[in-house]
């Protein structure tokens, strides 16, 4: 299949579609850390997601083209045969929601809706989009983007909801999942996740991951806790591919 992995820097899902035989490329706008930059598209997804008309000297021929970073081109002559998203969260997580006021005001909340958007219509019959919980699913864009929830038909809920412990990572972190002709993804190593519990300054008393402070030291938390955890990169590439 080819396999296009939308918004992954990582390339731990495009690697490991790879080692199960796939013709997958990942992209996004800054370069890869997976050391394999002849499988990565640098640049913005959303010119590569469906065929267009590319001009010849002849006319046109309907082709979806793009370079690696290697520099070699590529065109292919048929769409995606599937689609696997990981879209910015940055103004879509419920972990942000004291900003949600002044991203509506200013466009950023509509702009990342707009672009999560892009991939479920995107033409191609297996699509998978990945996010943690946000506004995509409920009401809230029913209420505040009423123009949106009308123009794409958004899905009440998402298909399902998965965790890294249940694919053999101690971490714990809530991930959504939106699918189109893909089965729901099966558990396939439960362990136990590595709690840690901390007191505010309020004497609340909170357990979150410890998998939520990785990058603090290095100022890499966002980037560091964006990536794809292994466990669950291969289970997509073994279920769906």
């Amino acid at each position: 299949m080819k396999v296009l992995v939308a918004c992954e820097e990582s390339q731990a899902v495009c690697k490991a579609f790879r080692e199960k035989g796939h013709e997958a490329y990942s992209c996004d706008i800054i370069e890869c850390s997976g050391g394999h930059p002849e499988w990565h598209i640098q640049g913005d997804v959303l010119e590569i997601l469906n065929l267009k008309n590319v001009p010849v000297e002849n006319g046109y021929f309907s082709a979806i083209s793009f370079k690696t970073c290697d520099g070699k081109h590529h065109n292919l002559f048929k769409k995606w045969d599937m689609i696997i998203a990981f879209p910015p969260c940055t103004h879509l997580a419920v972990s942000g929601a004291r900003h949600f006021e002044k991203k509506r005001a200013d466009g950023r909340q509509k702009e990342a809706i707009e672009f999560f958007c892009q991939f479920l219509k995107a033409d191609c019959e297996k699509i998978a989009i990945e996010n943690p919980i946000g506004i995509i699913s409920g009401d809230y864009i029913s209420k505040w983007f009423p123009d949106l929830a009308e123009k794409y038909n958004l899905p009440k809920k998402q298909s399902q909801i998965i965790q890294p412990y249940e694919y053999g990572h101690n971490a714990k972190k809530s991930t959504c999942l939106w699918l189109k002709g893909l089965p729901l993804l099966k558990p396939t190593e439960i362990v136990e996740p590595d709690l840690v519990s901390y007191t505010c300054k309020s004497g609340k008393k909170v357990t979150f991951s410890r998998h939520m402070v990785q990058g603090f030291e290095n100022g890499e938390r966002a980037k560091s806790r964006s990536k794809t955890f292994e466990g669950v990169a291969k289970a997509m590439a073994e279920q769906w591919g």
